[in-house]
């Protein structure tokens, strides 16, 4: 068999484990791992006709290739946001320009299908978020055979409790929040610390819980600025340091307003967040007169290499894909439900968005997280 693997989307710790682990299956099993380079943008990008488009799209994959990725994070694939479904006019590739005919965006699946053929992949192995895995979903419909793995740093695809990158960005949260205590402290300030999540406040939520910040804002609930207002000022005084922090995820909006958006539509109709923790804090100073510290953690908190937990599921999922595609299972994502490892349709993915469980796990009054059971709950709470 040949088996294709790529990397979508925003890169997390984990993503080298995970290729190294597949590769080293389906090796030993005596079969081929191709990687694509780029995600979905190799398929998209490739010209068949031209022998030397796949050199620069498609690298062999074996032992010997993936030795030392797992000592270092990011994907050493690299990735992209492409939608091959979803092309707009300025990334149609050269040799698919005589068929940008419009303004688009245009559909180049047939393309892509044909490109799958060419390559004889029998199973792809696609691990992404839930814009990745919806073209999986794609190619699966079309009658490709696809094994998914879910990654993302929110812990927001449908269907699993888990995704590799998560455990690694809280861990980074609470790190960089404790070591920010210090400056805030010696100043004796407010500080906002704005975190990634999108449509899910899961990695504000969980890293204020561990973190133990005095208010966490989450994308699920708008909030009122002259209330948390009150709340920090009552938290800084009540404070021996005379200090006070906050978590606020990056598509959380105020009140009555939307969330702060930058640059136009990506691949998959989204388009940059950040900012909502700046303007937030002018806010706050303007109605408490309270000197601020903002910082925005981003990237640094799907840098560097997984933590132990994440090592563990990166390489877990990665097993049991290269076991299903080599048991020619198809239109499968590995998941962990219940603490167990297992797989689920990847329709699943398409059922919604994941999103904080609001009554059991945010008190919405007090900006906080509020734990209120425990028992039956997966480890991460939701």
């Amino acid at each position: 068999m040949r088996i294709g693997i790529l990397t979508g989307g925003g890169d997390v710790p984990g993503l080298n484990p995970c290729i190294k682990a597949v590769v080293n299956r389906v090796a030993h099993e005596g079969h081929e791992v191709i990687g694509l380079r780029r995600g979905w943008a190799a398929l998209l990008e490739h010209d068949p006709d031209d022998p030397a488009s796949a050199a620069k799209r498609f690298l062999r994959l074996d032992p010997a290739a993936v030795r030392t990725i797992d000592r270092s994070g990011g994907t050493f694939l690299h990735t992209s946001r492409t939608n091959p479904s979803r092309v707009r006019p300025k990334e149609v590739p050269a040799h698919l320009a005589h068929r940008a005919q419009g303004d688009g965006p245009f559909d180049f699946t047939d393309h892509v299908l044909r490109v799958v053929e060419s390559l004889g992949i029998d199973v792809l192995i696609p691990i992404g978020g839930d814009d990745t895995l919806s073209y999986a979903l794609r190619m699966h419909d079309e009658g490709v055979p696809v094994v998914a793995i879910p990654k993302t740093m929110d812990n927001d695809v449908h269907g699993t409790d888990y995704c590799i990158g998560f455990s690694t960005a809280i861990t980074r949260g609470v790190h960089f929040i404790n070591n920010l205590r210090t400056s805030t402290g010696s100043h004796e300030r407010i500080a906002v610390v704005e975190l990634f999540g999108r449509y899910s406040g899961e990695t504000s939520l969980v890293t204020a819980y561990l973190a133990g910040v005095d208010r966490a804002i989450i994308s699920e609930v708008p909030f009122d600025v002259d209330r948390l207002g009150e709340l920090l000022v009552a938290d800084k005084r009540a404070n021996p340091s005379n200090y006070a922090m906050l978590t606020v995820s990056e598509g959380a909006t105020i009140a009555g307003g939307e969330m702060i958006l930058s640059g136009e539509e990506d691949a998959y109709g989204h388009r940059k967040l950040g900012g909502i923790g700046e303007q937030t804090a002018a806010l706050l100073n303007e109605r408490t007169g309270e000197e601020m510290i903002v910082q925005e953690l981003g990237y640094l908190m799907r840098s560097g290499s997984p933590d132990s937990l994440d090592l563990m599921v990166a390489t877990n999922y990665a097993v049991m894909a290269a076991d299903l595609a080599l048991e020619g299972a198809s239109g499968r994502m590995v998941a962990l439900r219940s603490g167990t490892y297992t797989a689920v349709p990847i329709s699943a993915t398409r059922e919604g968005v994941k999103r904080v469980d609001v009554d059991e796990l945010y008190d919405v009054e007090h900006y906080r997280p509020k734990v209120r059971h425990v028992a039956g709950k997966p480890m991460f709470l939701y």
